[in-house]
């Protein structure tokens, strides 16, 4: 039996001042970890960014516009038992308040230093900073892949 894969967005909300948006991700069944907003692509010819834009009015209330999303990067893991495809997307620059509007998914928003992200980190989400970060690809684990994009 093939299970389906999942695909997704992370997004990279930063603020303009060497900080990002991130919140503590409080998932029932999984450890607590920190996470970017994001999620799977799920409407019919929608596509990373518009996902990405959806998602991040969706888990935290700022609209952000699609078409001022960037895809960075495609990255490729298996933790899963299954193949699971996430679009690096960086938003436009926003110091919007977050609010927390999934709160059995999410214990609050904060942003922090890209020089001082908390940990433990959920694992698209560390793959997508490191799309974006210089000096962090040794997040990566065995059988990940990444794809930079331009």
């Amino acid at each position: 039996m093939t299970t389906a894969p999942l695909i997704g967005a992370g997004v990279i909300v930063p603020t303009g001042d060497g900080r990002v948006l991130i919140g503590r991700r409080t998932t029932a069944g999984e450890p607590p970890t920190w996470s970017l907003p994001g999620g799977k692509v799920d409407d019919p010819g929608e596509s990373f960014e518009q996902a990405a834009a959806r998602e991040l009015a969706e888990e935290t209330g700022i609209v952000l516009p699609a078409d001022e999303m960037r895809v960075l990067a495609v990255l490729l893991d298996h933790e899963l038992g299954r193949p699971r495809l996430t679009a690096a997307v960086l938003a436009p620059p926003s110091l919007a308040d977050a609010v927390v509007t999934e709160p059995h998914a999410c214990g609050g928003w904060e942003r922090f230093p890209v020089d001082a992200l908390p940990e433990p980190m959920f694992y698209p989400s560390a793959l997508v900073l490191a799309a974006w970060l210089p000096g962090m690809d040794g997040v990566r684990r065995a059988g990940t892949h990444a794809y930079r994009l331009g």
